[in-house]
């Protein structure tokens, strides 16, 4: 199947490209986000840059939307209508902003484009209208059990922490960072040492490193902390945890279905997980058994085999009732 998707979400996309299908980038010189292609990552050769000007002329069996623009952005390119001419499924990638639990999804007014969400959460807290939905959660490609704990801090990954703030639980920092030092990876976090004003020593930035490095490095923590409170499920948490790391986790949105509470801890309540934190910083031999049982956990529900088989059906239905329409409309 060719599968025309923009790289849009680069950490999902690692697993979608993983499969049995030709996925066909969109890749502009300017590489934006309506041109990216591959983004420079390590993928395989059938994660395809393709130029938009070329959609128009190339067979595509299916198309997977992530932005409300790309419904007028794909019949624009390709002459043909998601969901009237081309199968298509819409995947969501975020919880709702907004007047929650009364948010309408984008797609819910239409039937003939299938929501997917990645979490049962989205799925629960979207109002999906009259939209066929499913959920299709997280797979992930296994970085292998890396976990040292070799340092005596807080590991955590996370993107624009001081634009994002609460949403990010970045507030909650200066509470772990009493527990032990923190280590920041991701995104834009060279603005966090300044906005969070914390004692020397007490938060190193390690910035947005390439993947394997970050692995490398996070599983050199003794512990991840993962303090978001409205998020789809985040990646960085799911990562850790196959890589074998005790994980301290806000018991919010998708969370609970993620994490058992012997893979570190998981709670709402705040002084509790810095109490855990802190006791696992200090025992090393029970931070690499909890750090076994997460990754026991990840491996069993968030595994990249499942996560392509899913794909796979849902991409297979999408097509057959495409053609079950022509054939009807035919008749």
């Amino acid at each position: 199947m060719r599968v025309l998707v923009w790289h849009v979400h680069g950490g999902w996309m690692n697993s979608f490209v993983r499969g049995g299908h030709d996925y066909l980038l969109p890749s502009t010189p300017r590489r934006d986000a309506w041109g990216l292609g591959r983004g420079g990552r390590d993928w395989p050769a059938n994660a395809i840059e393709i130029s938009p000007d070329e959609l128009r002329d190339t067979d595509i069996d299916a198309v997977v939307l992530q932005r409300p623009e790309e419904l007028d952005a794909c019949e624009r390119l390709t002459g043909r209508r998601p969901g009237r001419d081309l199968p298509a499924v819409y995947l969501e990638h975020n919880t709702p902003k907004g007047p929650t639990p009364d948010v309408v999804h984008p797609l819910a007014d239409q039937s003939e484009i299938p929501i997917v969400h990645v979490t049962h959460f989205n799925r629960l807290f979207w109002d999906n209208g009259r939209a066929p939905v499913r959920v299709i959660e997280h797979g992930i490609v296994d970085p292998g059990a890396q976990y040292t704990g070799e340092r005596a801090s807080l590991g955590l990954v996370v993107n624009e922490p001081v634009r994002r703030w609460r949403v990010t639980g970045t507030d909650l920092l200066p509470a772990f960072a009493a527990a032990g030092p923190l280590e920041a990876f991701g995104m834009k976090t060279d603005a966090l040492a300044e906005a969070l004003n914390l004692p020397d020593g007490r938060l190193r930035v390690r910035g947005d490193l390439p993947s394997s490095e970050l692995h490398a490095e996070l599983a050199r923590c003794r512990v991840y902390v993962h303090p978001l409170r409205w998020t789809s499920l985040g990646l960085g948490l799911l990562e850790a945890m196959h890589l074998a790391m005790p994980v301290v986790v806000l018991d919010a949105t998708e969370a609970a279905r993620a994490v058992p509470p012997e893979a570190g801890a998981i709670s709402t309540d705040i002084d509790e997980l810095v109490r855990a934190a802190g006791r696992l910083l200090d025992d090393p031999e029970e931070a690499a058994r909890r750090g076994r049982v997460a990754r026991e956990a990840a491996l069993d529900r968030y595994n990249l085999a499942r996560f392509l088989t899913d794909w796979d059906e849902t991409l297979d239905a999408a097509v057959t009732s495409r053609r079950r329409s022509e054939k009807g409309a035919r008749l």
